[in-house]
């Protein structure tokens, strides 16, 4: 426990730092936007809440706060989608499955928490529209709603349940998930803020860039063997390789998040302007991260 609360301390010191950093540079260069910076600051204040309550807090308030969290994204998710009101009423039955998502985890029914979503509502999720809602625009409907779930419930309930899954080790591996894959961003944001010259997806997001890429890779990789032995049991090559892992899929994560809410938001100006700069931004890596890390330490470690 006093790894864990002294890493903790290092991340609110590290934050803290370039809180004051940020707002100094605000005050002696007012000629420069710095609000794209802003707001990445804000997604690392409320990843380092997240840490807080997945680490210090009984399991239970751990789950019921990231379900709280997969709730807003979701709900973020959907006031992105041009919707009529059949569409509306799909909304409100994927809303239902959350806590049911959620009530597995709290059960610890791996079988059942894995194949919900992914099977059991993808078959059941057309009924509520197909009945007297007619076939027009039935397809996009479902398979949107479908990709909200997976990403924002199914693939962040991912997060839950590494305290469940190994109560000794849980805590430790939720925050050398969530370190690295904050790192892993702040690196990528602020190589690509100075060194980058080829962005990925420039009309999805501008901050993407190869060269931020080539540099988050290795130094996410790097400290993720400086802290496994600390936080994790895991061996060391498995420790080298989880930053190589969670360095890829984090960027994946990104990218595809990032795409998604440009093909949701095209057109529309004013919600573009509101929208995508809150809950999503601060789960769109972590929606790939967790489940990834979460079932390659499933298959190579028994202690899970």
């Amino acid at each position: 426990m006093s790894s864990l609360l002294i890493t903790l301390v290092v991340i609110f010191i590290s934050l803290t730092a370039i809180h004051s950093i940020y707002y100094g540079l605000r005050r002696n260069q007012p000629d420069k936007d710095y609000s794209a910076f802003g707001v990445r600051l804000r997604t690392w204040w409320g990843m380092f809440l997240i840490l807080c309550l997945a680490t210090l807090f009984n399991p239970v308030v751990s789950l019921l706060a990231i379900m709280i969290l997969s709730f807003f994204a979701l709900k973020e998710y959907f006031a992105m989608i041009r919707s009529r009101k059949a569409d509306r009423r799909l909304f409100l039955w994927a809303y239902l499955t959350i806590p049911v998502q959620f009530y597995w985890i709290y059960i610890e029914w791996y079988g059942m928490f894995i194949i919900f979503i992914p099977v059991y509502v993808f078959l059941l999720l057309p009924l509520p529209r197909m009945i007297n809602k007619g076939t027009v625009g039935f397809l996009r409907s479902v398979s949107r709603v479908q990709w909200g779930l997976m990403l924002m419930v199914f693939g962040l309930s991912h997060l839950a349940y590494y305290p469940f899954a190994t109560p000794k080790y849980g805590a430790g591996l939720v925050l050398f998930l969530v370190v690295l894959t904050t790192l892993n961003d702040i690196v990528h944001y602020v190589a690509s803020l100075y060194f980058g010259k080829h962005k990925i997806v420039p009309t999805a997001n501008p901050s993407l860039t190869w060269e931020g890429f080539a540099f988050a890779f290795p130094v996410t990789t790097a400290v993720s063997y400086l802290i496994y032995p600390y936080l994790t049991p895991l061996d060391p090559a498995f420790g080298l390789f989880s930053g190589m892992l969670i360095s890829l899929s984090g960027f994946f994560g990104s990218l595809t998040v990032s795409v998604l809410k440009r093909d949701l938001l095209i057109g529309d100006d004013d919600k573009s302007q509101t929208l995508g700069k809150g809950y999503l931004s601060l789960v769109d890596t972590l929606t790939y991260t967790s489940p990834v890390l979460f079932h390659v330490i499933r298959y190579f470690f028994d202690f899970m």
